[in-house]
């Protein structure tokens, strides 16, 4: 079994031939996931728009000079798991000799190692002493980046019409961006440039506090030493991954679930996949995904890596392991070209998350028949996305958010409640956020949906409900979504969690709204929004009664639900 200890001094050699003090290493290595941590904290406290500030749809990451991310924040693992090779995208075109001080990466281009354009991704290079020792690297969801419809274009032909595109490019700060040419071509392209201008400069500014502590690290103990702990720190999490994967017996195990649709016919969008362990290695091959679609559900093959590295990771390794390039190592994952997990150009991609969440659940499933005491049940699982703008005498408002819903149950315990799905971790805007910055709507119901939760030895998660009074004409709204058809998995005996649903009230009619759609409202519109909940784990006959009465007293499940699905417990 490989060895999952730090360093010894006798083992670490330097490029100098000197060797790694392991209490520096410890030391060092703290450090730099620290700056990776404050690098995030600077991010979401300078950003301007709600989704940033509020809902923490971010992430920030240090990386050695070759492109490998050394450390992380612990916020959006979807955004996360692609960033070296968004990174080097741009830096086989402008290679590190070509760089100054100011310069920086820019990249969003989802066939160039980009996601969705909304993902901007921003790399700036920390020198020391004339050399570059690494890169702070963030990487924001942007409101709006102009495209076909504010915030969000359900009905996209195709990529050019969902935002302006970053291909890989290298630019200078002041120069080019700090009212230079770039930043002017930015602001004529977007709805609410001040906005937009802000969370770009937000990115600056992480970068900035990034490289600044990553320079502090290597004045006080060199440069050399700084570049070394980052190896060993990529090796370290190497070693304890490969450990855990030993430990798992070898096989060829297989998964499938389904998007619900592509927002045009009713077929389900398949996701297949075959995860290979041999020894300390995984594969993970998606051959069998249906082909990519011409609406926005495709999947960049960065998003789908992310996927399958995010469910890898949290299913068979402990989380004091740092998510770093080491991780990656033992891992292979592929999806055909021309698929919905691998689409090629210029296939529309905004929600893309929706396939991703399908690729994370077919290896889940294929996890759990090896496994099966680590994994959970399906549960909310997507990204549930509405976007509702409007254009007044002062300009754009464009409000966007991310709805959380409830998650699957494990062999150990229940699933959280209401709560952002696993590849994305975003935040709940708080209502008085929302007061502050939009005029067009009002909240006026936002809970917990009692009994939407699956059933088993242990019970899913409950999903939400949200209200919107519409306070004036022509409100542009749009949304993507999915779990309307296909009901999040129970396991081993468990019962599916709750669908979720979309509808408008409008004097005194219902019109229900696809999961996948986009429509104008009007004043005294009421929007109704509910999320999926989360599947159960295990049989219901074998869950403990004082778990149900206390789910009943709390107001989790009905009377009447409870009866019929724990028929012990009375």
């Amino acid at each position: 079994m490989a060895d999952s200890a730090p360093p010894t001094a006798d083992t670490a050699p330097l490029k100098d031939a000197s060797r790694l003090d392991p209490i520096d290493y410890a030391v060092i290595s703290q450090g730099l996931i620290a700056a990776a941590r404050e690098m995030g904290a600077k991010l979401i406290r300078s950003a301007y728009s709600t989704i940033v500030r509020e809902a923490g749809d971010a992430s920030a990451a240090l990386l050695d000079r070759d492109g490998n991310v050394v450390a992380q924040a612990e916020l959006i693992p979807m955004q996360l798991g692609p960033m070296a090779g968004t990174f080097r995208a741009c830096a086989d075109l402008y290679p590190l000799e070509t760089l100054e001080r100011g310069d920086f990466y820019v990249n969003n281009d989802p066939f160039q190692g980009g996601q969705h354009l909304q993902d901007v991704f921003l790399y700036s290079p920390i020198f020391v002493d004339g050399e570059i020792v690494g890169f702070a690297g963030t990487v924001a969801h942007h409101l709006d980046l102009g495209g076909g419809n504010p915030g969000l274009n359900a009905t996209a032909a195709d990529v050019h019409a969902e935002g302006f595109i970053f291909p890989p490019s290298k630019y200078n700060f002041e120069s080019d961006w700090n009212g230079g040419p770039l930043e002017r071509l930015v602001a004529a392209n977007v709805r609410v440039p001040s906005q937009t201008i802000g969370d770009f400069n937000a990115q600056f500014a992480a970068n900035a506090i990034g490289a600044h502590r990553v320079e502090q690290l290597c004045r006080k103990y060199g440069a050399d030493v700084i570049k070394a702990t980052m190896q060993e720190l990529m090796n370290y999490s190497e070693r304890r991954f490969r450990a855990a994967l030993a430990e798992i017996p070898d096989g060829v195990f297989y998964g499938e679930d389904a998007v619900d649709d592509d927002g045009i016919s009713d077929q389900p969008l398949t996701v297949k996949t075959k995860v290979t362990i041999t020894g300390e290695t995984v594969a993970i091959d998606f051959d069998g995904t249906c082909k990519q679609v011409s609406r926005n559900l495709n999947c960049p093959i960065s998003s789908t890596v992310s996927a399958a590295l995010s469910c890898v990771k949290s299913v068979l390794t402990s989380p004091d392991i740092p998510f770093n390039e080491g991780v990656k190592r033992p891992i292979t994952i592929t999806a055909p070209a021309g698929s919905l997990l691998n689409p090629t150009y210029p296939a529309p991609v905004r929600a893309r998350m929706e396939a991703a969440y399908r690729a994370f659940n077919a290896v889940m499933k294929a996890l759990s028949l090896v496994v099966p005491e680590k994994v959970i049940s399906g549960g909310h699982d997507t990204t549930t996305v509405t976007a509702i703008s409007h254009l007044g005498d002062t300009g754009y408002r464009v409000y966007l958010e991310v709805f959380g819903g409830g998650y699957g149950a494990s062999a150990h315990q229940d699933g959280c409640d209401a709560v952002d799905s696993p590849l994305s971790n975003c935040s709940n805007a708080p209502l008085e956020a929302t007061d502050m910055d939009f005029d067009h709507f009002r909240i006026t119901g936002y809970g917990l949906l009692r009994d939407s939760c699956g059933h088993g030895k242990f019970r899913g998660g409950l999903g939400i409900h949200r209200r919107y009074e519409i306070l004036k004409d022509d409100v542009n709204f749009a949304i993507y979504a999915d779990r309307f058809r296909i009901a999040p998995y129970g396991l081993f005996g468990g019962t599916d969690g709750s669908r979720g649903r979309c509808e408008i009230e409008r004097d005194g009619e219902i019109i229900q709204i696809r999961s996948k759609d986009g429509l104008m409202l009007r004043k005294g519109d009421v929007l109704k929004l509910y999320t999926s909940g989360g599947a159960g784990y295990g049989q219901a006959a074998e869950r403990d009664p004082n778990l149900v009465s206390r789910d009943v007293a709390q107001g989790y499940l009905s009377d009447e639900t409870a009866r019929a699905a724990y028929p012990h417990a009375f």
